[in-house]
């Protein structure tokens, strides 16, 4: 557990320092939501060791239903840099418009596809509101 602890924050220590804040502070947020909560690091690579997706950082657990009705353990609430910003995801929802459709509108400059919200900086958004996705992700799944 303390060698995920320690991931997290030296994959949010390699960020440039405005995400770094940012990351830090959401991360604090989101361990306060739900501070017994599972952590998660998954550094991005496939087991050939390639590098396929940006490494993100998982708070909880639920299992995840595949198609064939197959189901893994993953997390509720992910969060990752991308190239422009923050994207935060709240996995495991039946509903894929809910998330726009219930924080959209308020949410302020971000983009939410699905269960991902992307956003640049946290003072370009509604903090609060995104804290009500993400504590909704935590109750819901």
């Amino acid at each position: 557990e303390m060698d995920i602890q320690k991931e997290i924050s030296d994959y949010i220590a390699s960020q440039p320092e405005a995400k770094r804040n940012d990351m830090q502070a959401l991360h604090q947020m989101t361990v306060t939501l739900n501070p017994d909560c599972k952590l998660w690091f998954l550094d991005g690579k496939n087991s050939e060791n390639k590098v396929v997706s940006n490494p993100n950082i998982g708070y909880g657990l639920l299992n995840l239903q595949y198609a064939g009705g197959k189901t893994k353990p993953f997390y509720q609430i992910g969060m990752s840099a991308n190239t422009s910003g923050i994207s935060v995801y709240i996995m495991g929802l039946s509903d894929k418009l809910f998330l726009s459709k219930t924080y959209g509108q308020s949410l302020g400059k971000a983009s939410i596809s699905g269960y991902c919200i992307k956003f640049k900086a946290l003072k370009d958004i509604q903090v609060d509101v995104l804290l009500a996705a993400i504590k909704h992700g935590f109750a819901t799944t």
